[in-house]
């Protein structure tokens, strides 16, 4: 039987939250770029990743007490090395 695109695309989503679940396991730092979101932390804002859902998206407890999550593809954020998080260097 021949794949269907949505058979395809599922794959393709498949390999991206595997990849980002390798890139990001749960304990990471990273640091907001951009999200556009009216409740979004600011720019800036350090987080630690609590997992990535099924969905792609990346499950954040922000340092300001927020936990919202990052949209793979549209939102932007940095992964931290321990550097520059205990020195505030981004």
């Amino acid at each position: 039987m021949k794949p269907t695109m949505n058979d395809m695309l599922e794959h393709t989503r498949q390999q991206t939250v595997e990849r980002l679940r390798k890139r990001l396991p749960p304990g990471t730092r990273i640091v907001l770029l951009e999200m556009d979101d009216v409740q979004a932390p600011p720019a800036g804002t350090k987080g630690t990743v609590r997992g990535v859902d099924d969905m792609a998206n990346i499950l954040v407890a922000w340092d300001n007490g927020g936990s919202l999550n990052l949209v793979y593809g549209v939102d932007r954020y940095s992964k931290l090395n321990a550097w520059e998080d205990e020195n505030g260097k981004v």
